[in-house]
């Protein structure tokens, strides 16, 4: 790949997300590492901004184009109603797409809909019927997407399925745990989009005295170390972050260049059986 074109020598990435998430949430950390280790072989750089809203997120779009900042942009988080890529082309402003693609924008896809069902799968097997799901927020697209074929792969499976929507916060995934937990008709298995709210749902368990796996089995969604320290150890979706990553920045590479982007899907996620899932609790005298 040649950069001998570029400018700025700088791809932007922006984080439309509360900052403290980001602290504690390890995905975007190991994703922005394997995209940063692949520019740096062709000395170019990322510039990453962090903002609040998307209306912020839009501005910045805006003002990358206006002032040449970045060669291109990488769109993550896509959203059920995006303007994004509107923006961008009225802009000019080359750019990637994460997850599902629009017209006249190259994207790494991601499959939402195997490892959802892969998961209830793993459950069913252990004889659970009743499962929730503590999902993203649901104006992302993948939020919408996953939730629909988790639906479907309890339908398919005979399964009870359950929804409440969280915010990948610690906070969201403790009260809706509880929620979940306290009501008619309890979950005997959790799948947490996240990390983090799987830890915190944990804790509510305990606190709750509910054991897990004895009474409740945990799944979250992307791997992390936490979830390898948890006691118990988490059950979890784990997928390659940081390939995710460099899959991105070849992509963005060849964008750069000028000619076809390769259609690349990100790496699938996959079920790693840990200590927090277990046979459905036998029913209470």
């Amino acid at each position: 790949m040649s950069t001998t074109g570029t400018k700025s020598g700088a791809i932007g990435l922006v984080l439309a997300r509360p900052p403290r998430l980001l602290g504690t949430e390890p995905f975007f950390m190991e994703f922005i590492a394997g995209i940063e280790q692949h520019l740096a072989d062709w000395d170019l750089s990322l510039l990453l901004h962090v903002v609040s809203t998307q209306d912020a997120e839009l501005a910045a779009y805006r003002r990358w184009a206006e002032h040449g900042l970045v060669e291109a942009a990488v769109v993550v988080n896509r959203l059920v109603h995006d303007e994004r890529p509107a923006v961008l082309a009225a802009a000019g402003l080359p750019a990637l797409l994460v997850g599902e693609p629009a017209p006249g924008f190259p994207a790494v896809r991601t499959d939402n809909t195997g490892p959802i069902g892969e998961a209830v799968g793993e459950l069913r097997q252990l004889g659970h019927r009743r499962i929730a799901r503590i999902t993203g927020p649901g104006a992302l697209l993948h939020t919408t997407e996953r939730s629909a074929a988790f639906v479907a792969a309890c339908e398919k499976a005979g399964a009870t399925a359950r929804l409440v929507e969280g915010d990948y916060s610690e906070e969201a995934g403790a009260k809706l745990t509880t929620r979940l937990l306290t009501g008619g008709e309890p979950p005997t298995a959790i799948i947490y989009d996240n990390d983090v709210m799987a830890l915190a749902g944990l804790a509510a368990a305990r606190e709750l005295g509910i054991d897990v796996p004895g009474e409740l089995s945990v799944v979250a969604w992307d791997d992390s170390t936490l979830c390898r320290l948890a006691s118990p150890a988490l059950t979890a979706m784990s997928v390659d972050v940081h390939q995710f990553g460099v899959l991105v920045a070849e992509s963005v590479l060849e964008l750069l260049d000028g000619g076809p982007v390769t259609e690349r899907w990100s790496p699938i996620a996959h079920y790693v059986p840990r200590a927090s899932t277990g046979p459905v609790p036998a029913p209470r005298a």
